[in-house]
């Protein structure tokens, strides 16, 4: 139980200046019959001011702390993202490589019978005292053949020409020797064309080093008969031998009668 002296402590730290109990208190002071009397219908009940110089005792005021609004986000629906179809790169076209262009000079000759082109060791046209043009008189004379051949057109240098755009890798290489050897073929015919030399054997006769020696069908051209160049054979005599060889079993095609 509270005494009167502790209960009014309490209704002034509420702030409670008025109030009326609803039972008799037990060590409360008694009541005031002025407060008992229901109050008129249409007068505010008269609030008793306190004496003056009395100080009320008030609570102190709590300062008001304005907490921020924390908004909670609320749960929406995923949206299902749609695998996306990358589109199909571009086929990228390889880059096209020209070959440079090869170097060689032909020079082209008829000797009875048979055509030969032959490589020119110099790049220049044969003299008469040179020692690769003495060899090719050698062995016109060892196959039965005029040890002085007549010479066709003018020396076949490739490239074509020193600058521009112009294709002038093998392929284009190939077809000018094939294209210059078949006009000359159109106006007289011959029996065996003789490929002297690699850029010969590889431009005209579509043939490599390995070929050497043998006789080939060359398309548009007909029989062709692969030999090393004048040079390598003075470098490397002993290959003579395999040119000789080899002669004898083609002698018969330029040279019906040799027995």
């Amino acid at each position: 139980m509270l005494i009167e002296s502790s209960r009014r402590a309490y209704l002034a730290a509420m702030q409670v200046v008025q109030w009326l109990p609803r039972t008799e208190l037990p060590f409360a002071a008694p009541s005031r019959p002025e407060l008992l009397a229901p109050p008129a219908p249409l007068e505010p009940p008269v609030v008793e001011q306190p004496p003056a110089g009395a100080a009320v005792a008030r609570a102190p005021e709590r300062p008001k702390i304005e907490r921020p609004k924390i908004e909670v986000p609320r749960p929406t629906a995923k949206a299902v993202s749609k695998p996306v179809a990358e589109p199909e790169a571009a086929p990228v076209a390889p880059k096209v490589v020209q070959a440079p262009p090869p170097r060689f000079a032909l020079q082209l000759l008829r000797a009875g019978a048979c055509l030969i082109l032959v490589e020119l060791p110099t790049g220049e046209p044969f003299q008469s005292r040179d020692p690769a043009y003495l060899l090719l008189k050698d062995m016109l004379r060892a196959a039965g053949l005029p040890d002085a051949p007549q010479i066709i057109g003018e020396p076949v240098r490739w490239p074509l020409l020193v600058r521009g755009n112009l294709d002038q890798g093998p392929e284009a290489a190939r077809d000018f020797v094939q294209g210059f050897v078949l006009a000359r073929l159109e106006d007289a015919p011959c029996t065996c064309l003789w490929l002297v030399g690699l850029p010969a054997v590889r431009f005209a006769g579509e043939a490599a080093a390995e070929d050497y020696y043998r006789e080939l069908q060359v398309e548009g051209l007909g029989s062709a008969w692969c030999l090393p160049g004048l040079e390598l054979l003075m470098d490397e005599p002993h290959r003579k031998a395999d040119v000789w060889k080899a002669m004898r079993q083609l002698m018969a095609r330029w040279k019906p009668n040799n027995e």
